[in-house]
């Protein structure tokens, strides 16, 4: 232990790598809880296109932050932060460890770090203003703006991820201060937890198999019907939680925009973009420990119990397993 800095245990990677299974045999080595790191199994009713756990295969492992949400509900950073700090005193008080799992860099960033996010709730005219602009005037001239203002933050925020660039435009016209300089002061920031940071990797051509594997089982397992139960309930596209991977493509492919051969392959190439995305970030990360399965050198049966004595050996040489 350092300091009086409680254990914490970080267990993230790109989309599809194995996190899930993995988690939950870490969870009962280490006597953890785990805490979902992602922006779309909050939602309830979204399933499928999210690979949401399901309770029968939690192997009593206590989740959070896992259905906690309708589709129509917002959803960003500042909230997940705020619901995950509450998990986790909550796991503290019952003696046991809590363990952040997913694939949303930003939402691991906000919690280890304890990211300050500045908002202003009580004016809202320059943030519907700006909604009203991407409508009017499309994502691209939007993110165009944004370009002008703070370039590194144009760069990495996606133009279509509008309620992104909305919130780095209205923190740039709220304190004059790009909201790039703002997150880099924040990332050098000491971690709030004294924290095992670990990235689960496999190689590339593996990785994009098991991503395009994933996205044909979501098509078996009946994506385009849960998202037709959605657009039934009320969901448009212009929702957060329409603009996950695979909901948004689905969903034009109901509106009758595109072929479903058309949706299916935006939603592989899409998602490989992504899980390229989500290493870079992970590679700007401080005090990571690398996990790549493909040097393991052991079979399938033998692969889960390696990595997990792997990782428990850095555990044990943190002192974070010093509490069991």
């Amino acid at each position: 232990m350092t300091g009086e800095k409680k254990p914490f245990i970080i267990l993230t990677g790109p989309t599809a790598v194995g996190k899930t299974a993995l988690s939950i045999q870490l969870a009962k080595a280490v006597g953890g809880e785990i805490i979902s790191a992602d922006s779309m199994q909050v939602y309830r009713h979204m399933d499928i296109g999210s690979a949401k756990i399901r309770p029968d295969e939690m192997q009593d492992v206590r989740h959070h932050l896992i259905d906690i949400l309708d589709p129509w509900e917002d959803f960003n950073v500042a909230i997940f932060q705020k619901l995950a700090k509450e998990c986790i005193q909550k796991i503290y008080e019952r003696g046991h460890i809590p363990i952040l799992t997913g694939g949303t860099g930003f939402y691991i960033q906000a919690v280890l770090y304890d990211i300050d996010f500045t908002e202003n709730e009580e004016d809202t005219s320059y943030r519907k203003e700006l909604e009203n602009l991407a409508a009017q005037k499309g994502n691209a001239y939007l993110h165009g703006m944004l370009k002008e203002i703070d370039e590194p933050s144009a760069l990495s925020i996606h133009a279509n991820n509008v309620k992104r660039v909305i919130r780095a435009l209205e923190f740039y016209k709220m304190t004059g201060e790009k909201i790039s300089a703002h997150n880099e002061t924040e990332r050098k920031k000491e971690a709030a937890y004294h924290a095992c940071y670990f990235v689960l990797t496999d190689d590339r051509d593996t990785l994009y198999k098991k991503i395009d594997a994933r996205v044909d089982k979501m098509i078996t397992d009946g994506l385009v019907e849960e998202v037709e139960r959605l657009k039934r309930m009320g969901c448009q596209k212009e929702m957060v939680s329409m603009q996950g991977l695979g909901y948004k493509e689905t969903l034009r492919f109901l509106d009758g925009e595109i072929s479903l051969e058309e949706a299916i392959y935006l939603i592989k190439r899409d998602t490989r973009h992504f899980a390229k995305r989500q290493l870079t970030w992970f590679r700007r990360e401080k005090d990571v420990i690398w996990v790549p399965k493909n040097e393991f050198g052991l079979d399938a049966r033998n692969l889960e119990e390696g990595i997990l004595a792997f990782m428990l050996e850095k555990l044990e040489k943190k002192g974070i397993c010093a509490i069991i």
